[in-house]
């Protein structure tokens, strides 16, 4: 079956994400949703690579790379990443990589971030529970270092199109 009502939302997340906080520089974010396809190489061996999402349905596993690179001619100091999920998909706990990079989670649209662990939404009683993965929203990355000038990180996630 082709979903291609959820396709949009998926590729939806492509060219999105937002950098901010940098007292200096300009950086250029851009996201990227594949899939991972197990193809056979000549010799016989199998070998994983990643494809361009042509037709997604649910239970598939999207990866989304995002890159960001800094444009200006000057160092990008303070460089934050913030990247939506989309909302037919359900982040894959684990799933998160940014080297160089401190990882925090939101549940309220991108309005407040903590760590996986630290996470809660608040439940029909009144009371509070531990935020599920089908819970986050966004996903940001702070930069520890500064970004120099035409310089390029690499932070990816996965997620599960529910």
């Amino acid at each position: 079956m082709r979903v291609t009502k959820t396709m949009f939302a998926v590729l939806a997340c492509v060219f999105i994400g937002v950098a901010q906080g940098q007292e200096k520089g300009a950086i250029e974010v851009k996201t990227v949703a594949e899939k991972e396809e197990v193809l056979l190489a000549e010799d016989g061996t199998e070998e994983s690579k990643l494809v361009p999402v042509s037709t997604v349905v649910p239970g598939d596993e999207i990866v989304y790379t995002v890159t960001f690179t800094n444009i200006s001619e000057e160092t990008a100091d303070n460089v934050t990443v913030v990247d939506p999920i989309p909302d037919q998909m359900t982040y894959v706990r684990g799933s998160v990589f940014g080297p160089g990079a401190d990882i925090t989670f939101s549940v309220d649209g991108g309005a407040t971030f903590e760590a996986e662990d630290d996470l809660r939404v608040a439940t029909d009683n009144g009371g509070e529970r531990t935020a599920q993965p089908e819970d986050y929203t966004h996903i940001r990355w702070v930069l520890r270092n500064p970004l120099g000038p035409g310089k390029r990180g690499v932070a990816r996630f996965r997620a599960v199109l529910r």
